[in-house]
């Protein structure tokens, strides 16, 4: 079943960062910049802890080396995680000017 994310605060605690989609939420258009930033920021942090912890919990699975198909798993952790530190990137440039 999937839960619906009502508020502001319930996507930046499921690491939602991106700024197009918490402009959706109405409170995101009454913040300061530097408020929108700073959330933007605690989710990009959460995000990350999230990815790091999924690949940890990969990487322990049982008899991981003969279950090649994880590999293909952890490969596409490893690419979200990348992801993010580009977009991170580009938002401290974007809310810094």
């Amino acid at each position: 079943m999937k839960t619906a994310i009502k508020t502001l605060e319930q996507a930046i605690q499921a690491g939602e960062y991106h700024p197009e989609i918490l402009a959706t939420f109405e409170e995101w258009g009454r913040l300061s910049r530097i408020m929108q930033f700073h959330l933007i920021r605690k989710a990009c942090d959460i995000r990350h802890r999230d990815l790091v912890m999924q690949y940890a919990e990969v990487s322990n699975i049982l008899d991981f080396s003969k279950k090649p198909d994880l590999k293909i798993v952890l490969d596409n952790i490893q690419r979200s995680i990348h992801e993010l530190a580009a977009d991170k990137e580009k938002l401290y440039v974007e809310y810094s000017s």
